[in-house]
């Protein structure tokens, strides 16, 4: 009689660690720094299910806070990556660049740095004696 592998609501081990990460991801933050301090790992067949139950709890509870927008754009440029190739994504990290370095070339002019800054690194720096405590 051959033995069946093991599975949880019908996920096998691998399947289920897998789904675990992915799900454990889009958790909040304190929810996930909740389980790691808790203990509640992705290894060993009962840390799994642990795992699985635990974070099943979680989104069952009320629902998370609207994304903030930059968590939105991060999650827009993840999606959008996708769909490009390296090359397009070198070219437009390449032309982000430039148009932030004229940016910020243009609020140096509107808004210039007049004040002159002196560093005398001249004179050695006297090393500070320990203070003894009174005993």
């Amino acid at each position: 009689m051959a033995s069946r592998a093991k599975q949880f609501n019908g996920l096998s081990y691998r399947a289920l660690q897998q789904l675990n990460g992915q799900q454990r991801r889009l958790l909040a933050k304190a929810d996930q720094q909740w389980l790691k301090a808790n203990g509640y790992m992705n290894l060993g067949w009962s840390n799994v299910i642990q795992l699985q139950q635990k974070i099943s709890e979680f989104q069952g509870k009320t629902p998370p806070d609207d994304p903030t927008l930059e968590e939105l754009f991060l999650q827009a440029d993840r999606v959008g990556n996708k769909y490009l190739s390296d090359a397009e994504i070198a070219e437009f990290n390449q032309t982000l660049a430039q148009e932030v370095s004229e940016v910020s070339e243009l609020i140096d002019q509107q808004f210039p740095d007049t004040e002159v800054e002196i560093i005398d690194f001249s004179q050695p720096r006297k090393p500070q004696k320990k203070r003894s405590r009174g005993r």
